[in-house]
């Protein structure tokens, strides 16, 4: 349940390590795996740790910019039609540009597999594993 002042990790490689949202997008009250919500960059990673050259300190986004993301862990309960019931240890996010397709190349960590069905086949090509 990802609400206004939620943060979030962001589990990509675009260049945000902790992001805050600030709006959910066409809801009114609370987000969950799989939606759409506007966030923005509370901590960025530093270049070294991305594999990047020393002297190339480009990172995809900074510190203060506003992007849209698809939420891909939750910390709150989230009931699945088998009767079942998934929790996360955190709250995750992976940034979107404002057509849908990933910032980043990569996402480091499980995602929730709710976004099958809400039709995220690109960022679960990424994942390295759905639960």
């Amino acid at each position: 349940m990802i609400q206004l002042k939620t943060m979030l990790n962001c589990i990509d490689n675009s260049g945000a390590a902790l992001v805050e949202c600030v709006m959910v997008v066409g809801q009114k009250r609370h987000a969950s795996i799989g939606d759409r919500i506007v966030v923005v960059v509370q901590e960025q990673r530093n270049a070294s740790s991305q594999g990047m050259a020393s002297s190339s300190t480009s990172l995809k986004v900074k510190r203060g910019d506003m992007r849209h993301a698809v939420v891909v862990r939750t910390r709150y309960k989230v009931g699945r039609g088998d009767g079942s019931v998934v929790r996360f240890d955190d709250n995750a996010c992976v940034l979107i540009n404002k057509s849908g397709d990933p910032v980043g190349s990569r996402v480091n960590g499980v995602v929730g597999s709710e976004l099958r069905k809400k039709k995220w086949s690109k960022i679960l090509s990424m994942a390295p594993m759905q639960v």
